[in-house]
């Protein structure tokens, strides 16, 4: 006898709940042929069985909750018939018709009797194999489980088109994955670069052992148009980027909230009188860099341009030095994309805040002339502030992100540049 029990469903899984039968007592099961369907609070899975035989038992019925390793049903393995296999049939009497033996036979499937010496007084039968599946198809016999056949159905596919690979030409879960799919549905195994695995070892620590908080305000981006109008380069020829000008009005606004401008060192934390800006870059397929404008306060747009261009200059041809990732006091993250509304960006270690912002959008805005409003066009930004909450607090957080939308509406970019 073999003992069927509830196999592990994954980590952390536990139990499951028997959700429907595919055999019955007594009906022949081949080896690794779908058994039973299980459902967990992961997924819906099909359990094989682990040996041919008879089912002679079943333990756990439908809708049964039972525990990983707890038996559910029982095989007689001895002597167990396989799909070619054949089995001597019990000789008919004068008095048993042809229909009723091949009924019963249909309660084996997958055993075929061959012709065997009847009595004198009987003509020999002949038992035809009968296959058994979960559900088939009533015209083409193809095998279709409750798990497969949600998956062709939200697929839009017809059993019938499918090709079985499993036992006795079942349609598995792969292989309607596959005709899903329409294409190969192998996983693929990516190893994880140095640089992306440092990255999340970094970001691991920093939001395990800081107590982050974040706070977003929406401000005028009205100096966008402006910038457009003057053209998005200075008088050097430097390129001038959104995420350049946002940049300046952080730094500016760093010396009214001195605590922002700072790093931790075991329990204490260090005020920094210098800003040196952090500029959060991402790297294809191998995580992200800070390179670091050092001695920003006091910079021009003009001079900032510079300075940030030199950086990613260097980053593209890989020729960022030590110096230039070191030193970093308080970083910003520029829109990911055109349609970033924000981001809430984990603190980079040791400092203890980095400022976020979305994308430039041009949408419909409410202005008030005297006591009539009215609807015109205009530009915003989401600006976001992840602060430590061993130094800020959310009004503190809110304060400064308005503090930088005043400087950013009172630039002048005609000197700047």
């Amino acid at each position: 006898m073999a003992d069927v029990t509830l196999p592990s469903l994954g980590e952390s899984v536990t139990e499951g709940t028997i959700t429907q039968w595919f055999k019955k007592v007594g009906d022949v099961v081949a080896r690794d042929e779908p058994l039973f369907e299980v459902s967990t609070d992961k997924v819906d899975s099909e359990m094989p069985s682990p040996a041919a035989g008879v089912l002679t038992e079943i333990i756990a019925g439908e809708g049964d909750t039972v525990q990983t390793g707890s038996r559910v049903a029982v095989i007689d393995d001895s002597g167990a018939p396989s799909a070619t296999a054949a089995a001597p049939a019990t000789p008919a009497t004068p008095a048993a018709p042809a229909a009723p033996a091949a009924s019963a036979a249909s309660e084996h499937p997958f055993v075929s009797a061959p012709v065997t010496e009847a009595p004198p007084s009987a003509p020999p039968i002949t038992v035809a194999p009968v296959a058994v599946t979960p559900e088939a198809s009533s015209n083409t016999g193809v095998v279709v489980s409750p798990v497969v056949r949600r998956i062709l159905s939200d697929g839009g596919v017809e059993a019938t088109t499918v090709q079985g690979t499993g036992p006795g030409g079942s349609i598995t879960r792969r292989d309607a994955e596959r005709a899903v799919a329409q294409g190969p549905t192998e996983e693929v195994v990516v190893p994880l670069s140095n640089g992306k695995r440092r990255m999340g070892q970094h970001m691991s620590v920093s939001s395990q052992s800081t107590p982050h908080g974040f706070v977003a305000i929406e401000v005028d981006g009205s100096i966008f148009a402006q910038l457009d109008k003057l053209g998005r380069v200075t008088r050097d020829g430097e390129a001038i980027s959104d995420e350049m000008v946002v940049s300046l009005a952080a730094v500016r606004a760093l010396a009214e909230f001195e605590s922002l401008n700072a790093t931790y060192v075991g329990d204490e934390f260090v005020l920094h009188r210098t800003v040196n800006l952090g500029v959060l870059r991402s790297i294809a397929d191998d995580g992200m860099l800070v390179p670091v404008v050092h001695a920003a306060a006091g910079l021009t747009l003009r001079a900032l341009a510079r300075r940030v261009n030199e950086l990613d200059e260097r980053l593209a041809s890989r020729q960022l030095t030590t110096d230039d990732l070191m030193g970093g006091t308080f970083t910003i993250a520029g829109a990911p994309s055109e349609h970033t509304l924000w981001t809430t960006p984990i603190i980079i270690q040791p400092e203890v805040a980095i400022l976020s912002m979305g994308a430039v959008r041009t949408v419909p805005v409410v202005k008030t002339t005297g006591k009539t409003p009215k609807i015109e066009v205009g530009r915003r930004l989401v600006l976001g502030l992840s602060f430590d909450h061993r130094v800020c607090e959310p009004v503190g957080a809110a304060s400064y992100l308005e503090r930088v939308a005043e400087l950013l509406a009172g630039m002048d970019l005609e000197s700047e540049r």
